[in-house]
């Protein structure tokens, strides 16, 4: 028999996550602050847990999805949940900060409870399939013991490291790519808009530029991992041919009043690396100006 799973948290990601558990054969019990959004999971097959305590009771494993650590903090820290966890594994996979996660699992290790932190890169619809990607970091024994159950929830289960924040840093990482491109995806918007292209046009070419993109961005990234910054045979881009170009749409921007919030941080980070003299150098070199100006 499947080890029993308890989830807390039964938005739409908590939801997700306990629909798999279910379909992969694990007895699940169920909270949510609001029970009728665990209404749904009770004809799926759930039990839905009259409190957090009697939640964290029903299993070994339990697994938080909540709004932040700081939600979860206040279902967890209560005296008589603290008691109940003694011994179990806390999966905690609501969104926070590296340190949010260093200082949970610190308590976590006073009470006797043991701890793994992940993030979920995907959205709902993704878990419970082989497309769904799972960070999870903490203690390596504790990780092979959920293996099984981790796996039920993403095919692409991940352990990258001891540290408990590693999880977190990483999906911050990550993230930061994905809005790089749906911020700068919003300006070539409001481009387009200003010079009357239709947006259909827009996405034609995003499809035709992607792979180009793509290689962009996995170089930059191998070269700043070699600490490979001067311009060689092998760049593809250096600063300078950027930087002129940037100042075109700079220009344009001006002229058709779109904003440019975006664009004063890029031009703040070309600035600090051209001034220390990369004019010339790959594009990988900005790299060295992301820290504190």
């Amino acid at each position: 028999m499947q080890p029993a799973i308890s989830v807390l948290g039964m938005g739409r990601m908590g939801s997700a996550l306990a629909h798999a558990l279910l379909k992969a054969g694990h007895p699940t019990t169920v909270w949510n602050r609001t029970p009728a959004k665990a209404a749904p999971l009770a004809a799926a097959g759930a039990e839905v847990a009259a409190s957090v305590r009697n939640a964290v009771a029903a299993s070994d494993i339990v697994i938080v999805n909540v709004s932040d650590y700081q939600a979860t903090q206040s279902l967890l820290r209560d005296p008589d949940v603290t008691g109940t966890l003694k011994g179990k594994l806390i999966i905690e996979l609501t969104s926070g900060t590296p340190d949010g996660a260093r200082e949970v699992q610190a308590w976590a290790g006073r009470h006797g409870i043991r701890y793994l932190d992940g993030a979920i890169l995907a959205t709902p619809d993704f878990i419970g399939t082989e497309a769904g990607t799972l960070l999870i970091s903490g203690p390596a024994a504790a990780f092979e013991e959920s293996r099984a159950v981790l796996g039920a929830l993403a095919g692409n289960v991940q352990h990258i490291g001891a540290d408990p924040g590693l999880a977190n840093a990483l999906d911050s990482a990550v993230l930061a790519l994905m809005w790089g491109a749906l911020f700068g995806a919003l300006q070539s918007i409001a481009v387009c808009r200003a010079e009357a292209i239709d947006l259909e046009t827009l996405g034609k070419q995003w499809s035709a530029t992607a792979p180009v993109i793509d290689g962009l961005v996995a170089d930059l990234i191998k070269r700043s991992a070699a600490g490979r910054y001067a311009a060689d045979d092998k760049t593809l881009s250096s600063v300078s041919p950027h930087y002129g170009a940037f100042h075109h749409l700079v220009e344009l921007m001006a002229a058709r009043g779109i904003d440019r919030t975006i664009t004063d941080g890029y031009e703040a980070i070309f600035r600090r690396a051209i001034d220390a003299g990369h004019l010339h150098d790959d594009f990988a070199s900005l790299s060295l100006f992301m820290g504190r100006p």
